[in-house]
């Protein structure tokens, strides 16, 4: 399966008492796709929010998804957590609901080793039969999936690619070692170019809710050979790739990109604690991004 270049992990929008917002799920999807020409969504991962979410909340965000998605693009399923067998569970009950795709964050907070590791994927990889994306970022849950970890499970029939926010040498050392078909995407909106550089077939990208369009140019630039306008793109785009995640005082998203969308008339609500949502000074920096 190709999830295309450009892969956007879907805000979840709520309203003013913080339950999601059923209509603007349906909005943001519209806007994802036909104006931001996103060719993938990610429903239920770190940026919509996951941690807080309920079970019942998360199934219903897959179903509304496929259903309103309507094959216009690809829908992937945040499934992943720190217990196999809740893993198992809820990837199961997704794949019945009919996702396209799962992506799995290496397990959090319990640090297993690179063995646990890949027994946790091995074993939900073998409950389903949809394609699974692994997803690393260790800079959020305590552990890195080694290169050598990852080549090993590529060669596990469906597991088909990573979403990795570790540097290009490891994405390198990955794209270099995996299995054939092994598809590799950034997970770090300002290291999209340098990933596409060493072989990486796109990016799993926030920053995109705002500036998928010009994204999209960037890496159809590259794609095409005109890799000076691309790097002239890139840096452009920069300043926003970085600011939408070192506001002032280092605000986690979604918080800077929720706002970044209420400025634009997309109302997709605040954040559910322990999140907080941007201060008045942080706002006028989100603000100044987009000037």
């Amino acid at each position: 399966m190709d999830f295309g270049t450009m892969i956007t992990a879907m805000v979840t929008p709520f309203d003013d008492k913080l339950n999601i917002d059923w209509t603007q799920f349906e909005n943001v999807m519209d806007y994802l796709i036909e104006e931001q020409q996103s060719d993938s969504l990610v429903i239920c991962g770190t940026t919509g929010e996951s941690p807080t979410l309920t079970e019942e909340e998360k199934l219903e965000s897959f179903q509304r998804a496929v259903k309103y998605a309507r094959g216009r693009c690809k829908i992937i399923a945040g499934t992943g957590s720190y217990d196999t067998a809740h893993s198992i569970h809820l990837s199961q009950a997704a794949e019945k609901l009919g996702v396209d795709a799962l992506l799995l964050v290496a397990p959090y907070y319990n640090r297993p080793s690179q063995e646990g590791l890949y027994q946790h994927y091995k074993a939900i990889a073998e409950s389903v039969n949809i394609p699974i994306i692994l997803y690393n970022v260790p800079g959020r849950t305590g552990v890195n999936i080694d290169p050598e970890t990852t080549i090993r499970l590529s060669h596990i029939p469906n597991i088909v690619a990573t979403k990795d926010c570790a540097d290009t040498d490891q994405l390198t050392q990955i794209i270099t070692g995996a299995a054939p078909g092994f598809l590799v995407y950034s997970g770090d909106d300002s290291a999209t170019l340098p990933a596409l550089a060493v072989g990486a077939r796109g990016i799993v990208s926030v920053a995109s809710h705002v500036i998928g369009k010009e994204m999209r140019t960037m890496i159809d630039c590259y794609l095409r050979g005109e890799v000076k306008e691309a790097a002239r793109l890139h840096g452009q785009l920069l300043p926003v790739f970085r600011g939408l995640f070192l506001c002032p005082h280092r605000v986690p998203s979604p918080a800077p990109v929720k706002h970044a969308l209420n400025l634009k008339g997309l109302h997709v609500g605040g954040v559910r604690l322990p999140l907080v949502d941007v201060t008045e000074q942080e706002k006028q920096f989100i603000a100044s991004l987009f000037a």
